[in-house]
């Protein structure tokens, strides 16, 4: 499958595969929709699954470091954006004012009544960079004090991490309500390009209409969603194969190796979290205006353990298997969703075990036969990218030398 995707080896092959890989990419809502929106929207969550385990990629993929606790930098987006773009911010104002007056004077005074009034609203231009920016932050955090751990405590440290920043969200409701606790935040805008609502306008049954033509809703995010993956893919591309991205792959290998050899080890891991987790917060931001509504709920440890198993079952280090792992392992429960009871019906005339309980019966024994038969992944990283042929060592033959 690499073979057709080298552009090195067979540009030729592979410029055509990635046309017709376009031409699927571009097709697919239009032809899917005949079937219902909701197979379009389940694309749109793996999409957004993608953007994630590609953010995790950089840190257990490229740098080796194992991180269980990704989807706290998810949350951080997507509550970044939740309050940057809906009447939340109002409310952390009234709750300062009732709580700390003096601080919540200033802050009213600060903002202006318009934003105390009705709270903030900005562009999705302003808040993504945002939304990666904090989340870069936090990433950067959750670095620092881990520099020196390996392995299962380095596993358990981030798990710890992600459950500290879920259980804060769920528990911001008081004595200032900044999160809303475990009711969520509501009423998040929808994205706007050029002025138009990718949600549809109020009464267009989520419906767009640019000129003459007019698409649903969830395809115009389909294709927003697919931008941001290329983009982020290009981005992770041209960080595996630069300077910084050896380095990683150095320190996966052998850290102490690696520090022998002059790489400032602490620096570049802090890179690692810092840049995987502001993919994770672009994906959080997307997340948040696309459901109109965010909740702890949705940021639980399990979303983390998925998002690692799309990565080590696409293959770690590898962006297309990756990619195929984020796909599958998005796609495949709600087809079990759609698939199982008709096939119970078909076979034995009536349901013999419940939907829910069987499709995630079936989804484990599929993830359990893949790790038996493919245990370096669907689609492993193929070894010249850790290492390239020009650095391999050949013995080369002895010149000069008389036999005896």
């Amino acid at each position: 499958m690499a073979l057709h995707f080298d552009i090195k080896k067979n540009p030729t092959k592979a410029y055509t595969s990635f046309a017709l890989l376009a031409v699927v990419a571009v097709a697919f809502p239009f032809i899917a929709a005949n079937f219902g929106n909701s197979w379009v929207r389940i694309i749109d969550f793996a999409l957004l699954y993608i953007m994630l385990a590609l953010g995790l990629n950089i840190v257990v993929g490229f740098a080796g470091l194992l991180d269980l606790g990704y989807i706290a930098f998810y949350a951080v987006g997507a509550y970044t954006t939740a309050l940057l773009a809906s009447p939340q911010f109002a409310v952390v104002l009234e709750s300062f004012v009732n709580q700390y007056p003096p601080i919540g004077n200033f802050l009213m005074t600060v903002f202006g009544p318009e934003i105390a009034q009705n709270g903030i609203h900005l562009s999705v231009w302003l808040i993504v960079p945002i939304a990666a920016a904090v989340a870069a932050f936090f990433g950067a955090l959750l670095g620092a004090p881990t520099l020196k751990l390996r392995g299962d405590y380095l596993a358990i440290v981030t798990l710890g991490f992600g459950e500290i920043i879920r259980i804060f969200l769920n528990n911001l409701n008081g004595p200032v309500n900044i999160t809303n606790g475990p009711q969520g935040i509501n009423m998040i805008e929808p994205i706007r390009i050029f002025g138009v609502s990718l949600a549809g306008e109020a009464g267009s049954m989520a419906t767009i209409q640019i000129g003459g033509f007019s698409i649903p809703s969830v395809n115009a995010y389909y294709f927003l969603f697919l931008a941001l993956c290329i983009g982020i893919v290009l981005v992770t591309s041209r960080l595996q194969h630069s300077r910084l991205g050896r380095a990683w792959v150095a320190i996966r290998e052998d850290e102490i190796a690696a520090k022998a050899m002059g790489i400032n080890t602490r620096n570049v891991k802090l890179l690692a979290f810092s840049m995987g987790a502001s993919f994770g917060g672009i994906s959080g931001s997307m997340f948040a205006a696309f459901q109109g509504f965010v909740s702890p709920e949705s940021f639980t440890l399990m979303e983390s353990i998925i998002i690692l198993a799309m990565v080590v079952l696409g293959g770690m280090g590898h962006i297309p298997g990756v990619i195929l792992g984020s796909i599958i392992l998005a796609a495949l429960p709600e087809v079990l969703r759609h698939v199982v009871e008709p096939v119970q019906k078909l076979l034995f005339g009536h349901v013999i075990i419940d939907a829910e309980i069987l499709r995630q019966l079936l989804y484990g024994l599929a993830m359990v036969l893949i790790m038996l038969n493919r245990p370096a992944g669907l689609w492993p990283a193929p070894k010249h990218e850790d290492r390239p042929d020009a650095d391999i060592d050949k013995p080369e033959r002895a010149t000069g030398v008389v036999a005896a």
